[in-house]
C-alpha cells in the first residue's frame, strides 16, 4: 500500500509538471487522502478501530498498518500499571475508624470494555478500588482483644484480608475489562483520634496476658515447692503456716519489683 501511494504521488507530480495539471491533481488528492490510514502499534499498545461509530476491532500486533482512512483510531496501553492509594479513613467491622492504604497492580485486558463500557477506565480503577477498600474494611475488626484465634482481623489475618480485597476489586473492575494482577494492604493503623486510646488498650491487654502467664507459673512453682518439702520431710506445716508460705511465695513470684526480704531472728512462730 505504501508503494502504491508513493507511486500515485510521483505520477501525479509528473503529470502536473509535464502533462496536464487537471489529470495529475486527482492522483495527488487521492494519495494524500489515503495517508491518514497509516498507523504504528508499539509493544504493549493496541489500536481500537471505529468506522462511523461502528466498532471494527482492535489491533494488538506490533508494526506498521494501513486501514480505511475514514476509520477513527484510538490508542490504548496494555502495559502493567500500579498505583498506591493514600490511606483512607474507613470504619472496621465494629465501627472503629482506621486508616487503610492499598497497592493495586493492573492492566487492560478487554479493550472494548475499557474504551466503551466506562467513561475513563483509569479513573474507574481508582474509584472502585477505594470502594472495595471500604467494603473490605467493614468486614473485619481491626484487632481482637478477647481471643486472637477466634476471628480473622485486619491486623492478624494478612493473607485472608488481602485475598478478600483482591477478590472485591476483581469483581468491580471486571465491568471495565481490567485484569487485577495483585492487590494488597500497604498501610494499616488506627485513625489519629483513637490511636492513643487503642494503644493503651493493647498495652493493657498485653499486661493482663503476661500477668496471667506469671500467675500460672507461680502457682506451679509453689505447688512444686510444697510437694518437695513434704516428700523430703524437711518441715511440717499446719494449714495456717502453709497458707502464709503460699502467700509469701506468690507475692515474691508475681511482683514486678525485686523482693525485699525481712529476716526473722526469733523463733519460727514469731
Amino acid at each position: 500500500m505504501i508503494l502504491t501511494i508513493l507511486a500515485a504521488i510521483a505520477t501525479g507530480i509528473f503529470t502536473i509538471l509535464n502533462v496536464n495539471p487537471i489529470y495529475g491533481a486527482p492522483l495527488l488528492i487521492l494519495a494524500f487522502f489515503c495517508i491518514p490510514g497509516f498507523f504504528i502499534v508499539e509493544p504493549n499498545k493496541a489500536m481500537v478501530l471505529l468506522l462511523f461509530g461502528d466498532y471494527k476491532g482492535t489491533v494488538k500486533a506490533n508494526g506498521f498498518f494501513w486501514v480505511n482512512p475514514f476509520m477513527t483510531k484510538k490508542k490504548i496501553s496494555l502495559r502493567v500499571r500500579n498505583f498506591e492509594n493514600k490511606p483512607l479513613k474507613v470504619n472496621d467491622k465494629i465501627g472503629n475508624p482506621v486508616m487503610v492504604g492499598t497497592i493495586v497492580v493492573w492492566q487492560v485486558e478487554d479493550t472494548f470494555k475499557a474504551t466503551f463500557d466506562v467513561d475513563d477506565y483509569e479513573n474507574f480503577v481508582h474509584l472502585q478500588s477505594d470502594a472495595a477498600v471500604r467494603k473490605m474494611a467493614g468486614s473485619y475488626p481491626y484487632d481482637n482483644f478477647e481471643d486472637e484465634e477466634a476471628e480473622i482481623t485486619l491486623r492478624s489475618g494478612v493473607e485472608e484480608v488481602n485475598h478478600s480485597l483482591e477478590a472485591e476489586i476483581v469483581d468491580r473492575l471486571n465491568h471495565a475489562g481490567i485484569k487485577v494482577i495483585e492487590a494488597r494492604i500497604s498501610h494499616l493503623a488506627y485513625a489519629s483520634e483513637i490511636a492513643s486510646a487503642m494503644l493503651q488498650r493493647q498495652q493493657a491487654t498485653a499486661i493482663v496476658a503476661a500477668r496471667q502467664k506469671i500467675v500460672e507459673g507461680a502457682v506451679g512453682m509453689v505447688e512444686m515447692a510444697l510437694d518437695d518439702l513434704k516428700v523430703k520431710d524437711i518441715i511440717e506445716f499446719d494449714d495456717e503456716k502453709k497458707a502464709t508460705m503460699v502467700s509469701n511465695l506468690m507475692v515474691v513470684l508475681c511482683s514486678d519489683k525485686s523482693a525485699s526480704p525481712v529476716l526473722n531472728v526469733g523463733t519460727l512462730h514469731q
